[in-house]
């Protein structure tokens, strides 16, 4: 089993708070401003003050994705990849490096996102009604009303009329976002970690931690921790980064679908029912999730291991 240290050479703490400041600089300043920059050329309406009630205006939900797009690219995607190869002066080849059996690897791990989502539903529901105690009341009331913003974004943002708006959707909400977040948070931040503690572990935890807190959405905050963690295992394994992105992408888009053949009256299955899944399908998937882990781990761990001076073996 591989983890790359391939982010930096100066000490672990500088260079995380580096990486940090990099994916805020790109992800919260500059890449929104962008966004919004080139979204208002399509837009006629006050773009930043509508954007609070996108439901309310179905014409500002092109600008949306538009500027969604950009922020994810420039802040997850472009400023990474430049703090790797102009900064770090580092490869990025070694992020997915040539194995066997990847593409058999890659659909099992999309199978294991699908029913690992399945498996946790019943945490899913309980994070979604949890309630706090009355000292805690102002944080349970702005955590509410965030949550209830988010999803009436979110709800807007995959209202498609068309395929062509299916697939600029799965662009924006599945394939950027998988890409940008497992690059940041699985390539970059937990390795920076393991390599500052030599624990795997922590490394793996502390970074789906973040992962989900950058969503600020405490409603799904347990659930969100546990995925972060399972594609952080599954980077840990195989040292190759396609496969937790792949996952990730997976998991995004069929949701993403989902919701479009539930709006479209082809299915009346809703993904965006935090009902618990019936107890023997969250069984029957615990075993499948199980299976799928063990399969995934012993076939990484049966791999010669690798070394190069860009990777720590552990």
């Amino acid at each position: 089993m591989l983890v790359h240290n391939l982010v930096s050479d100066k000490p672990p703490l500088r260079s995380l708070l580096t990486i940090l400041l990099n994916v805020i600089l790109g992800f919260v300043i500059v890449g929104p401003i962008l966004g919004l920059g080139i979204s208002s050329l399509f837009y006629d309406g006050n773009l930043l003050d509508d954007f609070q009630n996108a439901d309310k205006h179905p014409g500002i939900i092109g600008p949306i994705l538009l500027t969604q797009s950009i922020a994810t690219f420039v802040g997850l995607i472009l400023f990474p990849i430049l703090h790797i190869t102009a900064i770090e002066r580092k490869p990025i080849d070694p992020f997915v490096p040539s194995q066997k059996r990847t593409l058999l690897i890659l659909v099992l791990a999309s199978l294991l996102g699908l029913s690992f989502i399945i498996s946790i539903s019943p945490l899913v529901e309980w994070n979604m009604n949890m309630k706090f105690p009355e000292f805690m009341k102002s944080f349970e009331t702005w955590a509410r009303q965030e949550e209830d913003r988010l999803t009436k974004l979110t709800e807007a943002m995959t209202n498609f009329d068309s395929i062509g708006d299916l697939l600029i959707g799965l662009v924006v909400i599945a394939l950027l976002p998988a890409v940008g977040e497992e690059l940041v948070f699985r390539g970059m931040i937990q390795n920076e970690f393991f390599r500052g503690t030599r624990n795997a572990h922590f490394a793996i935890w502390i970074s789906a931690i973040i992962f989900s807190a950058i969503h600020l959405q405490f409603y799904g905050f347990i659930p969100r921790v546990l995925l972060g963690a399972l594609f952080g295992y599954l980077y840990y394994w195989s040292g190759n980064l396609l496969i937790p992105m792949f996952a990730h992408f997976f998991n995004n888009a069929f949701g993403v679908i989902m919701i479009y053949l539930n709006h479209k009256k082809i299915t009346d299955f809703d993904v965006e029912d935090n009902t618990a899944a019936p107890i023997q399908y969250v069984i029957l998937n615990i075993i499948l999730t199980v299976g799928l882990l063990y399969y995934i781990w012993k076939h990484y761990n049966n791999e010669p291991r690798r070394q190069t001076s860009d990777s720590a073996t552990i």
